[in-house]
């Protein structure tokens, strides 16, 4: 954005209502995105929190003004200390440097997943809202649905290569982190398939909001469950009209409704409500679709018959092939790679890993956690297969089938979640024998 069409006030000039641009690195400020209307008095104290004088704003996009004043450009300048001399530096042993550089990466790790499950918490809070907002002020809601797809999407476009990142255990409302994963994963199937940054917008939303006619449903009847009746199936079919209802209240595009109109139906025939083949379904219902299941597989209403990541990806394309598009499965399974992250695996050392995350661009060699008793779990480091090339997978396992040591260690997740974050260069773990 041009630096025209933006302002830069005094922090205490900030209001709800302006949509702000937070000049700070992707892992200084706790929100999904960098850029976003401030809608609570919740968002505007943490702004005001994060310790700038000033904040830039841009006035189109902002429901409240503020009288043009003059920005300071820069602060006055403190007088420079007088220079003080140096303390000599003492040598340090090659395994001290090996010990702090360790460190260092470990805490860079750390604040990078903490980072991502952050934005991930502060989306379901918003869809949460939106969820509350949509009976009374329909408008209102799909406002907020649009500027948390919109950055959503301008961050993973600004990214390069984005890493699939794998959070550590969610607790919380189903309802609310399933769309969330369906929204960033459908996102990123997007990406690969080449859509645009308006249709990537179009996408989200169908993704986030695919379900939110099932508010209108009775609460027994929002899950599906293989132990429905018939009588309850039916029911639960009708959140497809009910979600469609919502969006047309919404004023959302007529793509956006079809898409959600869509996002159970089946390349095959064999989906709901209106049967329709793949000739007749749209790019926005085949991914959504897609990876609604996948994601359906992985947290089910019922843990107990919850697949591995692996598992699901497994399944979809040996049992299930027929029901999705050929190009959407195959980019998908592209994009996720043979291990998924959340897939627990043996290497062909025999040593045990957890898969935390994969290059959605390179997904063949993934980042794992790997269990190594010489190294405490409270310094275990992610290690990049990328540049291990004599180390690799060779299979994937259920978490039940880990020993105990290593099934303590690596903690495998009950429920699956997934954020996205810029892939950078990964530390190079050691230690690890190949």
């Amino acid at each position: 954005m041009e630096a025209s069409q933006t302002k830069l006030i005094d922090i205490q000039q900030l209001r709800k209502g302006m949509f702000v641009q937070l000049e700070l690195g992707w892992m200084d400020h706790p929100f999904p995105v960098g850029s976003f209307k401030i809608s609570s008095d919740e968002q505007l104290q943490t702004v005001r929190a994060l310790g700038l004088s000033q904040i830039r704003y841009v006035p189109s996009r902002s429901d409240v003004q503020v009288e043009d004043t003059p920005a300071t450009a820069s602060a006055t300048a403190e007088p420079s200390p007088a220079p003080v001399a140096a303390a000599p530096v003492e040598a340090l042993s090659p395994a001290e440097l090996a010990r702090r550089k360790r460190q260092a990466d470990r805490l860079a790790q750390e604040r990078s997943l903490e980072v991502c499950e952050r934005r991930f918490f502060e989306a379901t809070r918003q869809y949460r809202k939106v969820g509350e907002q949509v009976r009374s002020s329909p408008a209102q809601a799909r406002a907020q649905s649009e500027e948390l797809v919109d950055g959503c999407v301008s961050e993973l476009l600004a990214n390069g290569e984005s890493v699939i990142r794998l959070l550590t255990e969610v607790s919380g409302d189903r309802s609310a982190t399933h769309p969330i994963n369906v929204m960033i994963i459908s996102l990123l199937l997007g990406r690969s398939l080449g859509l645009g940054e308006e249709e990537l917008k179009e996408l989200g939303l169908v993704a986030m909001l695919h379900d939110l006619g099932k508010l209108e449903l009775p609460e027994r009847v929002r899950a599906f469950d293989d132990q429905f009746s018939s009588a309850e199936y039916r029911m639960y079919q009708e959140h497809v009209e009910q979600s469609v209802q919502v969006a047309q209240r919404m004023g959302l595009s007529p793509a956006v409704q079809k898409g959600i109109a869509q996002h159970h139906e089946m390349a095959d025939g064999s989906g709901f409500p209106m049967r329709h083949k793949v000739d007749r379904l749209e790019t926005y219902g085949k991914i959504v679709s897609l990876v609604n299941r996948y994601d359906n597989l992985c947290n089910p209403a019922r843990m107990a018959i919850a697949l591995t990541p692996h598992e699901a990806l497994s399944v979809i394309f040996a049992q299930m092939k027929a029901r999705f598009d050929a190009t959407v499965l195959g980019a998908f399974i592209r994009m996720m790679g043979v291990y998924p992250p959340g897939s627990v695996v043996q290497l062909v050392n025999d040593r045990f890993a957890l898969v935390v995350s994969v290059n959605s661009s390179r997904p063949l060699r993934p980042r794992i956690l790997v269990h190594d008793p010489q190294v405490p779990r409270s310094e275990a480091l992610v290690l990049d297969l990328e540049h291990t090339p004599d180390l690799g997978i060779k299979r994937s396992l259920k978490a039940s089938q880990l020993p105990k040591a290593a099934l303590d260690y690596l903690s495998p997740r009950q429920r699956i979640c997934y954020f996205f974050e810029r892939a950078v260069e990964a530390p190079v773990a050691t230690g690890v024998e190949p």
